[in-house]
């Protein structure tokens, strides 16, 4: 294997090795595991060819010991093995999976569609397990056999040096040549089985999310189909692999057969010459058929390499690629309460470099405690602006200003602990109704979360189900009603309590009466704070203080929503503001 193509497992490893204090204790009680079990069976021969001779019970008594020890320390030693090699692997690898969350967690939301559902979901859970299979399976086995072909060979080259020449170069051959052999055939199939699995997993989520839309549509045959035809590539690739690691075992098994037959051949002639005693001969051809069992395993470590490195690669592709946005080296602190105001100067944005500018030109002011309304029609750019202000996305031109710092020259966790709230990607998560609130604000007392729910007008409902606080929802909150729905990604985002709240298109999907109600408990509970809400409902344009319409990236107008006392011609200006904003006579405030 070239340099360039370990260095995904190189750097794998080098994630795992800062645990090697935990490691190599392992690593030690699986060498000497395989150490006993040899020198038990050499041993045990040494005793009974000796006994043979009928020697006073002196003569043979150290050797009755040492196989009553070897026997002991090899189940000993085999059991430490599991336990600590478990353990350090364990740890080792809750680390690693750590590591690439915290990879994974700069590319949200901007850069993860870059990566299916189901892709993403193995590259974090089966290719980061393949990393305690590369420590357990691959080099604890590895260092277990090259220590026990040592010593084999060692002690063959002191009792008869031809014999153990010969055995060192069998065990060279079997030991080096045939894993390399099913390296270089496994390599391919690795690589084509992670991703016939990633392929797989991306065809489940597909099938159980989308499974009313398949049904509906009459294509659950063909998205079986799919799915069934990866499961076949997957069983085919596997049945090629396990053909390549059983005709590599059978090659180990036959270079034992000429390593024992060759060994005990040369023993004999030199047992004929008077240069090797029959009790030695014994142990030489023993030796020789039990060094190769801690061979047994290496085609099957081969193999897994072959996966380990596959799904090393993949994890470097995944850690290796560039954030959306990146922090600045010495980022600039925020105000993390008080009133706060956005005021944005010729903001230009683009989603790809050579692609048309998704916003050009958006000037805004958000005045501490004021709500303004932005609207506009699907693809005008109110959701780009949203992730540009939530230091999501970056901006090419132009100056985001929150509390008298540049967005840019802010940490984009400081700027999503003031300006936040409720995305139009909102999750609801398979947990309790008390943990997807605390996500928000994990410290929070239940007081707290009880005056958050009530704010949303959903108190009363969590308290009417049999669990209250406790009840269980389904993924994405499948349980819930839309309405319900919403107003608990409300309540979650008053929570958090951020200086600047955003609410991005908080009534999409909800019919009109549903849609009308939670837009109330919105604008009810966002009274007197700095609030962008991005909406196309209209009833909004009342109780707002500013609205603004976006049209094709652009900033159309701004009015002022708010009317007098009495209503009169300010109520009728309001009822004509979506119309006038079109023709972009308005001057922005």
């Amino acid at each position: 294997m070239t340099a360039a193509a370990s260095r995904p497992t190189v750097r794998l490893l080098r994630h795992l090795l800062p645990h090697w204090r935990r490691l190599l204790p392992a690593v030690l009680a699986a060498a000497g595991s395989e150490l006993s079990g040899a020198a038990l069976m050499a041993t045990a021969a040494w005793l009974i060819t000796r006994a043979a001779e009928q020697p006073p019970i002196s003569a043979v008594a150290v050797a009755i010991v040492a196989v009553r020890a070897l026997a002991l320390g090899r189940g000993t030693l085999r059991y430490a093995d599991r336990l600590l090699g478990h353990d350090g692997v364990l740890r080792a690898v809750a680390g690693f999976r750590a590591r690439v969350y915290e990879a994974l967690v700069p590319l949200a939301p901007a850069g993860t569609p870059a990566f299916r559902g189901g892709d993403l979901l193995t590259r974090l859970v089966d290719d980061v397990d393949a990393a305690q299979d590369l420590l357990l399976r691959v080099l604890v086995p590895v260092t277990a056999a090259g220590l026990v072909a040592a010593a084999a060979t060692g002690t063959a080259l002191v009792l008869l040096p031809s014999a153990g020449l010969l055995l060192g170069v069998l065990l060279a051959v079997a030991g080096l040549l045939v894993p390399a052999l099913v390296l270089a055939l496994s390599r391919r199939t690795g690589r084509a089985e992670q991703a016939a699995r990633a392929e797989l997993a991306a065809l489940t989520v597909d099938l159980t999310e989308g499974a009313a839309d398949l049904a509906a549509y009459g294509a659950r045959g063909r998205a079986h189909r799919r799915a069934g035809a990866a499961t076949a590539r997957i069983a085919a690739l596997e049945r090629r692999g396990a053909l390549t690691t059983s005709l590599a075992s059978a090659v180990i098994l036959l270079f034992q057969a000429a390593a024992t037959v060759g060994a005990t051949w040369l023993g004999l002639r030199a047992h004929a010459d008077g240069r090797l005693p029959a009790v030695q001969l014994t142990v030489l051809a023993v030796l020789a058929l039990v060094s190769f069992d801690a061979l047994a395993a290496l085609p099957a470590a081969a193999r897994r390499l072959a996966t380990v490195w596959a799904s090393a690669r993949r994890l470097a592709d995944l850690m290796d690629t560039p954030p959306p946005v990146t922090d600045p080296a010495d980022p600039e602190p925020l105000p993390a309460a008080g009133p706060l105001g956005v005021e944005i100067t010729g903001l230009r944005v683009r989603h790809r470099a050579d692609g048309p500018a998704a916003l050009d030109g958006v000037s805004l002011r958000l005045p501490p405690g004021r709500r303004v309304a932005l609207l506009g029609a699907s693809g005008s750019g109110k959701s780009t602006l949203i992730a540009a202000l939530m230091r999501f996305v970056p901006y090419e031109g132009g100056s985001i200003r929150v509390g008298g710092r540049e967005l840019r020259d802010c940490a984009g966790a400081d700027v999503r602990r003031v300006i936040t709230g409720m995305t139009q990607d909102a999750h609801v998560f398979h947990t309790t109704i008390r943990a997807n609130l605390r996500l928000a604000r994990p410290d929070a007392a239940d007081e707290d979360l009880r005056e958050a729910a009530r704010r949303a007008r959903l108190l009363d409902w969590i308290e009417s189900l049999p669990h209250g606080w406790e009840t269980v929802l389904g993924g994405d909150g499948a349980t819930m009603s839309g309405g319900q729905r919403q107003r608990l990604l409300l309540a979650r985002a008053l929570l958090a309590d951020p200086p600047v709240l955003v609410l991005d298109e908080p009534t999409e999907g909800l019919d009109p009466d549903t849609a009308a109600a939670v837009l109330a408990d919105i604008l009810d509970a966002t009274r007197g704070r700095t609030t962008l809400l991005v909406t196309h409902d209209h009833a909004a344009l009342t109780a707002v203080d500013d609205v603004l319409t976006l049209d094709h990236g652009r900033l159309a107008a701004a009015v002022r929503a708010t009317p007098p006392a009495g209503g009169g011609r300010a109520g009728a200006a309001l009822t004509d503001a979506p119309a006038r904003a079109r023709t972009g006579r308005h001057r922005l405030r």
